[in-house]
This record gives C-alpha cells, sequence and structure tokens, in this order.
C-alpha cells in the first residue's frame, strides 16, 4: 500500500461523517413521492432556484469579496432570453438557457471590466445602478414586451422539449434538485482548487495575493462570470416554472437584496450557507404571503431583518456555521 492510497479507503469515522449527506440525499429524492402536496412541492421548488442563484452570489461575495447588488440582471437575462425564443421561434428552453448563459457572460464582461476595478462599496454602488437601468431598459424595450413582459405560450405536448410539466410538479422538482446539485458539486469543488485558494486570497489579502502573482482583475471577473452564470440558469427555470414573467417580477432590486439575506443568513463563504438561507427563508415569504395577502405586506422582510440581526451578533458565521459548531461540540463530547 502506498503512503497516498489510504486517502481513497472509507473508514468508519469518514462514513459516519458522510451519513448526513447521505439522509438528505435520500430524503430529497423521495420527497415528491412522500409530500405530494403542490403547494410543498411549490415551495421546495423555489427553494431550489434561489439557492442556486444564492450559491453564484456567494462565490462571488462570500469566496472573492466582492460584494454585487446586480445579480438580478442575469436572473432576469436568463428568464428573458428561454422565454422569448421559444415564445417567438418556439425554440427549446433548453438551448434557449445555453443562450441566456452566454448573454449573461457578455454582460458579465461589460459590467464587471470597469467596476471590478473599484474596490469596496463602490462595486455594490455600480452594480445597484446597473441593475436599476437594466430594469428600465426592459420595462421601456417593447421588442421584448415592455413593461407586460412576456406570457409563455402553454402547450400540453412534448413537455420535455417545452420545460412545461402541467400534469404533475415532480419533473420540475427534479430538474431543479440536479441543478442545484450541480452547483453545489462546482461550488464543492473550487473551494478545494486553486481557484477557490486565489479568490479566498483576493477576498482576505488582495495586496499580498497580487504580490504573489494572483491577477487580481482575472480572477474577480472569472466569480462575476460564475456568478452570472449561476443566476442566469436560475431565472431561465423560474420563467419556465412561472410561465410569465416582466421586469417587475425578474428584475427588481428587492431580488438581488433576498440573495444577499439569504447567504447572510445561511452563512456567508460556506458551501451549504445560501440553501441553508433558502431553505428557512423562502417558506417565512410563503407563509407571510398566504396569511397576509399579495406579497406579505413586507412582513417577510421585517422577519428577515430580524434574524439577519440575530445571527449577525451571535452566530457571525451564519445558520450553518452554528451547525458545524453543534456537530464539532457533539463530536467533542463522544471521543
Amino acid at each position: 500500500m502506498t503512503e497516498g492510497s489510504d486517502t481513497r479507503i472509507v473508514t468508519p469515522r469518514r462514513l459516519g461523517g458522510r451519513i448526513p449527506l447521505i439522509l438528505l440525499s435520500v430524503a430529497a429524492l423521495a420527497f415528491p413521492w412522500v409530500f405530494e402536496d403542490a403547494h410543498t412541492q411549490h415551495v421546495l421548488i423555489m427553494i431550489f432556484i434561489y439557492g442556486l442563484m444564492a450559491l453564484g452570489w456567494n462565490i462571488i461575495a462570500g469566496y472573492c469579496g466582492q460584494i454585487s447588488l446586480g445579480q438580478a440582471i442575469f436572473f432576469g437575462i436568463g428568464a428573458y432570453s428561454t422565454s422569448f425564443l421559444f415564445a417567438n421561434f418556439g425554440i427549446t428552453p433548453w438551448i434557449g438557457m445555453l443562450f441566456g448563459v452566454a448573454v449573461s457572460l457578455v454582460v458579465a464582461v461589460g459590467i464587471g471590466l470597469p467596476t471590478l476595478r473599484l474596490r469596496g462599496h463602490y462595486f455594490a454602488i455600480a452594480t445597484l445602478v446597473i441593475g436599476e437601468i437594466t430594469q428600465t431598459i426592459f420595462i421601456n424595450w417593447e421588442y421584448v414586451g415592455g413593461a407586460t413582459g412576456i406570457w409563455i405560450p402553454i402547450v400540453w405536448d412534448d413537455p420535455w422539449y417545452t420545460f412545461q410539466f402541467h400534469d404533475s410538479k415532480i419533473p420540475t422538482y427534479y430538474i431543479g434538485l440536479a441543478f442545484l446539485t450541480g452547483g453545489l458539486a462546482f461550488t464543492y469543488w473550487m473551494e478545494r482548487s486553486k481557484l477557490g485558494l486565489y479568490f479566498r486570497a483576493i477576498r482576505d489579502e488582495p495586496d499580498a495575493a497580487s504580490s504573489l502573482g494572483v491577477n487580481l482583475g482575472r480572477y474577480k471577473l472569472l466569480a462575476f462570470m460564475i456568478a452570472a452564470t449561476f443566476a442566469s440558469l436560475a431565472g431561465s427555470q423560474f420563467a419556465q416554472y412561472i410561465l410569465v414573467i416582466d421586469p417587475d417580477t425578474v428584475f427588481p432590486l428587492l431580488l438581488s437584496i433576498l440573495i444577499v439575506l439569504m447567504t447572510m443568513l445561511g452563512g456567508l463563504g460556506q458551501i451549504w450557507g445560501p440553501v441553508v438561507g433558502a431553505a428557512v427563508l423562502l417558506p417565512i415569504s410563503e407563509a407571510t404571503r398566504i396569511y397576509f395577502g399579495g406579497q406579505g405586506g413586507a412582513e417577510d422582510l421585517m422577519i428577515y431583518g430580524f434574524l439577519i440581526v440575530i445571527i449577525s451578533v451571535f452566530y457571525p458565521r451564519g445558520l450553518f456555521g452554528l451547525i458545524e459548531r453543534l456537530i464539532k461540540r457533539r463530536d467533542d463530547a463522544g471521543s
């Protein structure tokens, strides 16, 4: 046996550490067959979509230290790309999704090249302003529906081609789960690669990273493009699920802020943090919407704010950091 071969051996201790992940995977796969209620499945689908978008924001902000308040730009581009191509040319949303990613990457480069030179809150302000300008452009752009947006034609035939599943939410559930799992797998790989090391170096010690040869501009732009890709894919799924989009739904500043809150609550710079945050905040939003009507009358935002204050004061690493701390305390007590 070579010295390095033991790293591939699954010991009982390592297997024990993977049991929660195995149980979570089994539960996620079995969930729609156990809980057949359409509303419960809808909440999980929305957690997958927003969780994927928050994963992208976590890469640019949590790992690379660049606070963007314009992620809704790429969410909206993804939503509009799939919707416009399908509604006007009958192009399958799967291709529209790839087109949306390509457009988002071009826009990310266009925004990132001049603005990523800014440091601190100046980059956040720049992305906030560009996000508002983008929403205004789409409101006044009649070719893509203007303020009324796009109504995607409802098609009952060939659901996998049209990405429309009217008889059941289960296919949409598994598609969302697959995309979220892909996002988590990428983040896991990135965190353990040189790329993740460069991102964290740029976040923690940019001057030291630059002196060691890390190209700050190139890697910041790469992180911004990755975040744009995640948001665009989430936007495409959202559009095909809701089937009606407009600028106020997919481009609002509130959406970008919501993604920030999810990640901060779950754990900034943590792999599972954005997903944990989405799993906590979205059910609250749905509950307030049901009990108070409309968009919840901003009661959900007050609850979000209260939770963020509590977490920031007592658990700065977020809910996932708290979970890790409790698990470590249990392991220490058992050893």
